[in-house]
């Protein structure tokens, strides 16, 4: 008697359909008029865009290192013509941002799925928040908690208040939250949103910035001008990362001689660098999921715990009393605090703080907004943009109500005392602060490390990014190449730490930011004129469209996990599923 076993294949119409129109990977199809998706193959092999910018940063770190003192002296001269006659740039620029995401959000656009319709995210919630907040704030809430309230206390912003008083106060806790609110979310909302949809929406599977400007340079994205976009995009990240990392290591090396009376200066910061450089690139070797991932989830654990101790040891009354009226008067002062310039009484402050600040975000925005691109698919844009908005926005509120004020208050009672720490160093000020609290040395010890897990996370994170937009757009770079970027990150933070400290690191941030900015309005346009072409066609925005009870669901890497439920093994998993002309059996041979 035959065999009347079914062939498992005949039987299942989903494994003998054509993999690119299976319910299960559901891509959107697109026509070769919209651009192709990554070869991975092709793009793992390092070409133009990889060599020209090892090139620029080598010949950035030699000049850095062969001639500090013209170096740096260039760099501040640079920066200085960029606060005197672009500053309005800036504030228009990062205004229209947070209009701009606003707006997409509350559109019909934001209906609309960052994947195919009905695509579920691969991480949860917390993870989510997790990774998009240490990869874009992390290091510098720990360094500013403290130091930036008190210092807009004792030396009000533009001089609008009488220093050391209750009006200064309010107005220090305005502005850092200002400084670290809705607008630099908004500029990685921007990023994100453009990388994100094009990668997903339409099919491309990349996170080259080059790729959002396809709608207004066409096939031009695959010559010259798109590597010249990956390769500037490439140097603002390198720059922005090169901030957060020279942050986390002067307020490490503060955190060890304040705790444990170790020796400072440059000898013992470069070590931090090269130990957590060490740290950072044993951590890239592994997929995000294995790495980022569980070093986010560990810092914001951690975060929290101090949020909650200091509000407990602290003074509960005044950080509630703090953020309430600090969240009432930023809503009313954000839009004019927006704006603000002082133009017939220019005032160095802007150019040192919101000129900074603003420039900062901006060179972070190619590497935060494609990170969180990549961690964000199945997510609908409406969903991305409340989440990356509001979420670290008011954890941050929180966070400033409760160390800021504290400070705030710690200095009233001290008669300055703390004031006058923080100005002479911005990177003692948390261990200055913690100093006046029970538990000090436990505490400091905890802090240290924190800071060093957001160093971490950060540049592991970084690593992947710059990783993949120098080769190609892949979602998932080679070990030697997120390598190689580990290394040239760590040595331009010893550049910039060598070359003047703090400044140094603020001036290049500056200047990487101010070409991007412009690359960034371009990609707003780009976004939008995609999104209106492909409105008539989206699922999502028919007046019929039920939303699927069950979508596909995401392994750990982002491919639709196996009919029978566990998820698929691999070294390196992939961030997205398979691109619309790779058959995912394919894929599978080709990731072991």
């Amino acid at each position: 008697m035959a065999d009347e076993t079914p062939d498992p294949r005949a039987s299942d119409p989903v494994a003998d359909a054509d993999p690119r129109t299976t319910p299960d990977t559901r891509e959107i199809e697109r026509s070769d008029s919209i651009g192709t998706s990554v070869n991975e193959e092709e793009a793992h092999k390092k070409g133009t865009v990889f060599w020209a910018a090892v090139g620029i940063s080598a010949v950035f770190v030699l000049a850095g290192v062969l001639f500090t003192e013209p170096f740096n002296e260039g760099l501040a001269a640079v920066v200085g013509e960029i606060k005197e006659d672009l500053a309005w740039l800036y504030l228009l620029a990062a205004t229209f941002f947070l209009f701009f995401v606003l707006f997409i959000a509350f559109s019909r656009y934001g209906k609309l799925t960052l994947g195919a319709p009905g695509d579920k995210p691969e991480f949860g919630m917390f993870s989510w928040f997790a990774m998009l907040f240490q990869a874009g704030m992390g290091i510098g809430i720990l360094f500013w908690g403290v130091g930036e309230p008190i210092l807009h206390y004792n030396h009000p912003p533009l001089g609008q208040a009488e220093e050391a008083s209750p009006e200064s106060a309010n107005l220090a806790l305005l502005y850092a939250f200002f400084h670290w609110g809705l607008h630099p979310w908004a500029m990685y909302a921007a990023v994100g949103l453009a990388v994100g949809y094009f990668s997903y929406r339409r099919g491309l599977n990349n996170l080259r910035i080059s790729s959002v400007f396809r709608p207004v340079l066409g096939d031009r994205v695959d010559g010259g001008v798109g590597k010249a976009i990956d390769i500037l995009a490439i140097m603002a990240t390198l720059f922005g990362v090169a901030v957060s990392l020279g942050l986390g290591t002067l307020q490490i090396d503060a955190g060890l001689n304040q705790t444990f009376g170790t020796p400072t200066g440059t000898g013992m910061q470069l070590g931090i660098i090269a130990v957590t450089a060490v740290a950072y690139m044993l951590s890239a070797s592994t997929p995000v999921e294995k790495g980022v991932q569980t070093l986010s989830n560990v810092s914001m654990i951690l975060a929290f715990f101090l949020l909650v101790y200091f509000f407990v040891v602290g003074v509960p009354l005044l950080a509630l009393n703090s953020l309430t009226q600090g969240i009432g008067l930023y809503g009313i002062e954000v839009f004019p605090m927006s704006l603000r310039m002082n133009a017939f009484n220019p005032d160095p402050w802007l150019g040192d703080w919101t000129i900074f600040f603003w420039a900062t975000w901006i060179a972070w925005a190619p590497f935060v907004g494609a990170f969180i691109a990549r961690i964000s698919r199945g997510r609908t844009i409406r969903q991305f943009v409340i989440g990356v908005l509001v979420a670290p926005s008011l954890f941050t509120f929180v966070w400033f109500s409760v160390f800021g004020a504290a400070g705030i208050n710690e200095d009233r009672k001290g008669q300055g005392a703390l004031g006058d720490a923080v100005s002479e160093n911005a990177a003692v000020a948390f261990f200055e602060f913690i100093d006046l609290f029970p538990l000090a040395a436990i505490i400091a010890t905890l802090v240290i490390f924190l800071v060093w897990i957001f160093f971490v996370a950060g540049a592991d994170a970084g690593t992947v990014v710059l990783g993949s937009m120098s080769t190609g757009g892949v979602l998932n770079p080679t070990r030697t190449t997120k390598l190689t970027w580990g290394v040239i990150m760590g040595a331009i933070a010893a550049i910039l730490l060598v070359a003047g400290g703090l400044d140094a690191l603020q001036n290049g941030a500056i200047v990487a930011a101010t070409p991007f900015a412009i690359l960034m309005l371009i990609m707003c346009y780009c976004l939008l004129k995609a999104m209106a072409e492909d409105a008539d066609e989206a699922p999502e925005l028919q007046a019929d469209y039920v939303k699927p009870t069950t979508g596909a669901r995401r392994a750990p890497g982002g491919r639709p996990a196996p009919v029978g439920g566990g998820a698929e093994s691999s070294s390196e998993p992939r961030i997205a599923g398979g691109a619309p002309d790779q058959p995912v059996a394919e894929e599978r041979r080709r990731d072991g």
